[in-house]
């Protein structure tokens, strides 16, 4: 093996573990915050993003933090998709009952 190839795979397995750290961080986060479901989903969106980022899989320029960003954002959509549909849920269950107006009670009776 010559030294550029030998570059080459260290600086790659240099990303590869940066890469391993931001998704341990992202997913340890999202756990502790809102549990291992969104953590689990979270992870596919993690590495979804990765796979569309512009620059190609072995660059040494690929920015793990801007996967992160981009998974935090859709994460952020389906927390504030859920709670829309929460809050439209507790809005057509809430139902008021009006009070009977005064005038419309007949008086009560005792029956003896």
């Amino acid at each position: 093996m010559n030294t550029e190839e030998s570059f080459s795979d260290s600086a790659y397995a240099d990303k590869i573990h940066m890469a391993e750290g931001e998704l341990s961080a992202f997913i340890v986060v999202v756990t502790e915050l809102f549990g291992p479901e969104q953590a689990r989903l979270s992870t596919a969106d993690w590495l979804d993003e990765s796979e569309v980022m512009d620059s190609p899989p072995r660059s040494t320029d690929r920015d793990w933090r801007a996967v992160t960003v981009a998974a935090s954002a859709r994460l952020a959509n389906r927390l504030d998709a859920a709670l829309q549909l929460r809050n439209q849920l507790v809005e057509s269950t809430n139902t008021k009952v009006l009070p009977i107006p005064s005038s419309n009670c007949l008086p009560s009776t005792h029956v003896v």
